[in-house]
């Protein structure tokens, strides 16, 4: 698992990144609702570095290891969900949930198929009441989390038609839409699953580097030696 069309960087490449940007000029922005830097020069955006969640960024410093970093991962797909609370970039607790969420013959979620054609049939009634619910359980458990631990950031894996069900509900999560400590997750996954979260302990701690078509030519890093990455999944 990798954020698409992006390479995997140590810490020394990262670094080598900061380097060149400072010799060249470029301008660097944070990006928190993304936890990424992003590096501009006159004419664009040339690189989108995404930083560990292990890490801070300190602009009179630079990354700066986080000494005390807690923060809560959601994963949401139609009838499939994953909650995981991570301390120092290891999952300590989780919890999976599952509903009877998808019409079998159209292959969508009851959500959207409601918002299509409206139908009101028992099986509908029923597939809509345990879509509530669903995610009605996840966000108490959020708030579990909310209530138990420091949190810093919230990553959340959820497809945007699937929002107002998360924070429009009866029982909304401990954070908005809006919250600065709010991350979308750009990692790709098939279902919410504690294989999902685990897979996240590695890909959370590691630096993701995203170029433009103007910035491949000017970004060459060094390879590191022996560099311990898997880009499957």
């Amino acid at each position: 698992m990798k954020i698409p069309q992006t390479q995997v960087l140590s810490d020394d490449q990262a670094l080598q990144l900061l380097k060149i940007a400072e010799l060249k000029g470029w301008q660097i922005h944070y990006v928190p609702d993304k936890h990424q830097l992003l590096f501009e020069n006159e004419s664009g955006w040339l690189a989108k570095l995404y930083l560990p969640w292990t890490q801070v960024w300190l602009p009179d410093i630079g990354f700066s290891l986080a000494e005390d970093v807690h923060y809560c991962i959601t994963l949401v797909r139609a009838g499939q969900a994953a909650v995981g609370y991570f301390h120092q970039g290891i999952l300590l607790d989780h919890k999976v949930f599952r509903a009877y969420l998808v019409r079998q013959k159209q292959g969508m979620s009851q959500f959207k198929y409601l918002k299509t054609k409206g139908k009101s049939r028992a099986g509908s009634r029923i597939r809509l009441e345990e879509t509530l619910v669903f995610f009605k359980e996840i966000n108490e458990r959020l708030q579990v989390y909310a209530k138990q631990y420091p949190l810093n950031f919230w990553g959340l894996g959820c497809a945007k038609t699937m929002w107002p069900l998360l924070f429009d509900g009866e029982m909304k999560p401990p954070f908005t839409s809006k919250s600065d400590e709010l991350i979308e997750l750009p990692y790709p996954f098939a279902k919410g699953s504690y294989e999902e979260l685990q897979a996240l302990e590695l890909r959370l701690q590691q630096f993701h580097l995203l170029l433009s078509p103007a910035g491949e030519p000017l970004i060459q890093l060094e390879q590191a030696p022996n560099p311990e990455v898997d880009d499957t999944w």
